[in-house]
């Protein structure tokens, strides 16, 4: 049996707690590795040896800091399959998307590169007689990130790499579901130039957790993961005087407007539904049809699409549509909320309730499911089920729709598909939703934007990646400096007479 390691101080280090969590092949349900689970003490001492490598990293110039990440994106692209088949072995999720979730973590380490122009600060000449002002960006110390399972490489590169270019120290907590990439990844940075003790890897749960939250040196926490647990982490945090940024669940709707092409919506929605089995937190779980007729219209575009999706091991090929979902647990409360949603008078058109995949009956897998009139007060709309299930939920009007997904208390993303530019504008408008998109069934911004949502979905000021990131890994300091003014000696060009 493999046993993991923490990452600290450059190196793979044992962990001592004697405490384990065992790491699962979804594919077959067999546990593949062991991950230890570290200590409050073992937290303590790789945020301290963090704390003892960030001053020289901080004072680093940008333009240093901004080559080794010009050197990681090299070296993730050298290691693109190598990377991308460790994480599907332990996520389960397609060989195709585990590069995709590699290539997006990418681009904002590519973004990262030009951490010098994001961080120049501001002057004023002459702001009174004699008086100059200018504010600087300076990193804050030591911070935390703590990651989901479900993006294991995009969700830390996301994180990480704005927090190294701006001169931080980083411990990493990754989910101890999938945590071998992220090791993989701590390597590369050490590799790339990264000096040894600025980003330390440490495997663990709640206790980990709290000892981050607690620390008095880690002066800013990242997460991503459940609604939950963000608010209880972005309460703890800042409670002890903590910068956060929490960003939480998801029910992203997405409006179909009888003008619109319902080819390409059935497409997207089968994509934006189904894929990585439906983890993702901008996975689309609600279809919102105006009108039945262009309900009726939709569910029979959708059906045969989605009766034609291949469930299987990523081992199969790069063909398979989507794979297993993450553990034992998670496909049971999915098969749980789909047999809720029956009992509480959804439709189920389609229906893999006893999908079994031969040769893998132990695996985590779950077939997709397709709900149609389902309404707000039923629990598989109101809840983020986290797997393949696309609910179909029927609105009279436009208004109505709209109104749908701004009452929903998650406000993540969002998306209409529609001919009409007039429709289209007064959606993006209007809607309370923090990422919107039109004819898009997956809005999420590129690197040099920010992504994040809204209501809660997201606990706290700033989103990820793009400007924002800058901003919250960085504080801003200002200084008023005045010089006396007087008569000043300048150079003599004339020969002075001899004495």
């Amino acid at each position: 049996m493999k046993e993991l390691t923490h990452w600290i101080d450059g190196a793979h280090v044992k962990g001592t707690s004697g405490r384990f969590s065992d790491v699962f092949n979804p594919a077959t349900g067999e546990v593949q590795a062991k991950c230890p689970m570290a200590s409050a003490a073992e937290t303590e001492a790789a945020i301290a040896r963090a704390a003892a490598a960030q001053p020289a990293w901080g004072a680093t110039n940008p333009q240093r800091r901004a080559r080794v990440m010009m050197a990681m994106v090299g070296l993730i692209n050298r290691d693109m399959d190598r990377l991308a088949e460790a994480l599907s072995r332990e996520h389960g999720k397609t060989l195709p998307d585990a590069r995709g979730d590699l290539q997006r973590g990418l681009e904002v380490i590519e973004y990262c590169i030009g951490a010098p122009q994001m961080l120049k600060g501001e002057y004023t000449d002459n702001a009174g007689p004699g008086i100059d002002m200018y504010s600087m960006r300076q990193p804050l110390g030591v911070v935390a990130a703590i990651m989901p399972f479900n993006f294991p490489a995009m969700m830390p590169l996301w994180h990480v790499g704005p927090a190294l270019a701006c001169g931080n120290a980083v411990v990493l907590k990754p989910s101890e579901r999938d945590p071998s990439v992220p090791l993989m990844l701590a390597e590369l940075f050490v590799e790339a130039g990264l000096p040894k003790g600025v980003f330390q890897v440490v495997n663990g749960d709640k206790e980990a957790v709290d000892t981050l939250l607690d620390s008095d040196i880690v002066q800013a926490v990242s997460f991503v993961g459940s609604t939950p647990v963000a608010h209880y982490i972005y309460s703890r945090a800042t409670a002890s005087g903590k910068r956060a940024q929490c960003f939480g669940g998801a029910k992203n709707h997405m409006i179909v407007m009888p003008d619109a092409d319902m080819d390409q919506a059935a497409d997207a929605l089968v994509g934006a539904g189904y894929g990585a089995a439906g983890e993702r937190c901008m996975a689309v779980s609600v279809a919102v049809p105006v009108g039945d007729k262009t309900a009726d219209r939709l569910i029979e575009k959708l059906v045969p699409r989605i009766e034609k999706l291949r469930v299987a091991p990523y081992t199969d090929g790069d063909d398979v549509d989507f794979g297993p979902v993450i553990t034992r647990q998670a496909k049971e409360r999915i098969l749980g909320l789909i047999n809720t949603g029956v009992e509480q008078g959804a439709e189920l058109v389609v229906d893999n309730r006893d999908f079994s995949l031969q040769g893998y009956e132990n695996g985590f897998f779950v077939g997709p499911h397709l709900f149609d009139r389902v309404t707000p007060e039923m629990d598989i709309y109101r809840t983020e089920i986290f797997g393949p299930v696309l609910s179909v939920v029927r609105a009279r009007t436009y208004e109505d729709a709209l109104g749908l997904a701004m009452n929903h208390e998650y406000g993540n993303g969002t998306a209409i598909f529609t001919r009409d530019g007039d429709t289209a504008r007064d959606f993006a408008h209007r809607i309370n939703i923090g990422m919107v998109g039109i004819n898009v069934p997956i809005p999420v911004p590129l690197a040099y934007h920010t992504f994040g949502g809204w209501k809660k979905s997201m606990f706290g000021d700033l989103n990820q990646h793009g400007p924002d990131s800058f901003r919250f890994y960085t504080r801003t300091k200002t200084v008023t400096s005045r010089w006396p003014s007087g008569i000043k000696e300048g150079g003599e060009f004339n020969f002075k007479a001899m004495d």
